[in-house]
């Protein structure tokens, strides 16, 4: 598309009516991508960033790898679900689980917080030897009963459907008599100034309690989460030891992890 196009996108009336069909979807899905609105709307995908970089502008939406996900003013948005969560930004995840999964050495003992991202982690881990894990995930624990070399232990304690996670007090303490090397944790949210954190108070003190028993924390998770804040916080980030992201991660994001003497590992194109 020429400038002159483009210039023309600005002042005609399809603009608009273009960002309030993008608004829609947002609003429907929860979630859109470049490309496919790009063909829907038979304009370039330039074309399509400047919208949601717009829409991003007005606190509607919130950029990440290949789209946006929706970020209404004055509303919290509801906790998706792990079908809903697996669904999107699919073939990060999976890239940044290689990188995660390549750390692992025999002799290791990890811990993978539950959620889909480390649920990717777990599927890759089926060659893996002599490795001891620790879960609180459901859907982890599923993944890790292909790994015969993976000694696989449960928290156990009181199952959250909304994230199929394991909570409470006998999940805090069967952490306590343990000693990790790594803790692969997945994030709802990450703010160099909030820290790290969750939507349930819950899982945000079982997340702590994993930091507590870990030698090294690896955050593992998608540029879609970042500069965002859910309500229970986990741990600031400068507890973090290193963050395997893709290279979507908003600049300002990136400088302030590593200024704090983070280890960042970009994925992606």
């Amino acid at each position: 598309m020429s400038n002159s196009d483009t210039a023309a996108d600005k002042r005609i009336p399809g603009t608009s009516e273009r960002r309030e069909q993008i608004i829609q979807r947002l609003r429907q899905q929860g979630s859109v991508q470049v490309n496919d609105l790009s063909a829907f709307f038979g304009v370039s995908t330039v074309t399509i960033r400047n919208d949601l970089a717009f829409l991003e502008k007005q606190g509607i939406a919130v950029r990440a790898y290949g789209g946006a996900l929706i970020c209404e003013p004055g509303s919290a948005l509801p906790e998706p679900s792990v079908e809903d969560k697996s669904s999107l930004n699919t073939s990060l995840k999976r890239s940044i689980a290689k990188v995660a999964a390549d750390l692992i050495k025999p002799g290791d003992k990890v811990i993978l917080d539950s959620g889909t991202t480390t649920y990717e982690i777990a599927r890759l881990m089926r060659q893996h030897k002599e490795v001891i894990a620790m879960t609180n995930g459901i859907n982890v624990a599923n993944a890790l009963l292909e790994a015969e070399g993976v000694e696989l232990l449960m928290t156990g304690g009181h199952l959250r459907r909304q994230s199929l996670s394991f909570y409470g007090d006998s999940a805090e303490q069967s952490l306590q008599n343990f000693h990790f090397d790594m803790l692969f944790l997945g994030v709802d949210a990450i703010d160099p100034e909030r820290g790290v954190s969750t939507h349930n108070e819950d899982e945000a003190r079982l997340n702590r309690k994993m930091c507590e028993v870990a030698e090294r924390i690896i955050v593992v998770t998608d540029s879609s989460k970042f500069n965002r804040s859910s309500l229970h916080k986990i741990i600031d980030i400068q507890r973090i030891h290193r963050v395997i992201t893709d290279k979507g991660i908003p600049a300002e994001s990136l400088s302030a992890l590593r200024k704090s003497g983070i280890d960042v590992v970009l994925v992606g194109d």
